[in-house]
């Protein structure tokens, strides 16, 4: 799977154009470079930190009036430009990329490939659909990483990896500093301005009161992340 989301993320980087806007490329970085190393160490916390092998973060902000986020296999993200006017600011940045990474490390993408593995190729291993499928296989790893439809049809996650995703991103923002009530707001405007369709990283899970709901619900053990990282 790494190999695979790394051949993927190069597919895609060269198939769009790198965005020159500076700003949204240094937000980004400083962002993702402060949530990876809470990932890593909540993930060292937990005696979990094997299931972070092989990773190597890298992010890229890519020309797109998308409003999509991803992270692959690996570690290897992308913003698109038309996601970053919703953000406004750093904490929605970092609400997106812990939630992107929570996707990504919880492996819900491999779930996805794996199921329509099973519903379009029979069920093959995965390095035997690469050589006898390797377009429709890329295409569909793509579409399971998060990828919008210009390279694969996107595949949605369930509510419950959404429900996961949000709790994990909301640990993830609070211990590298990011205040988490920022979750919430960011929700907020993602529900005001969706007007009933939502972005494409959110293909199956409006940000309707029940998500806002669920996020409040984790909101006390987020601040106790977060207040111990203000701390230092």
């Amino acid at each position: 799977m790494l190999s695979l989301g790394n051949d993927s993320y190069k597919q895609v980087l060269s198939e769009n154009k790198f965005s020159t806007n500076q700003q949204y490329i240094n937000d980004v970085k400083k962002v993702g470079g402060h949530i990876t190393t809470a990932v890593e160490k909540y993930f060292r916390e937990h005696n979990q930190s094997n299931l972070l092998a092989g990773y190597k973060w890298e992010f890229n902000v890519l020309v797109s009036k998308e409003m999509n986020a991803w992270c692959m296999p690996g570690g290897k993200i992308a913003f698109y430009e038309g996601i970053m006017p919703i953000c406004v600011d750093a904490h929605g940045i970092a609400v997106v990329m812990s939630h992107e990474i929570a996707h990504a490390v919880a492996n819900h993408g491999n779930e996805r490939l794996s199921q329509q593995l099973s519903v379009q190729l029979g069920g093959v291993a995965l390095d035997i659909a690469l050589v006898n499928e390797p377009e429709t296989t890329r295409n569909l790893a793509l579409g399971a990483f998060g990828v919008g439809s210009a390279v694969g049809v996107l595949l949605p996650y369930s509510r419950k990896h959404e429900s996961e995703a949000d709790e994990l991103g909301l640990y993830f923002m609070a211990m590298a500093g990011y205040n988490p009530i920022q979750a919430v707001n960011f929700w907020q405007r993602i529900k005001t301005m969706s007007q009933g369709s939502p972005p494409e990283f959110l293909s199956t899970y409006p940000a309707n009161q029940t998500r806002i709901s669920n996020l409040n619900s984790k909101m006390n053990k987020a601040l106790v992340y977060y207040n111990q990282s203000q701390k230092k």
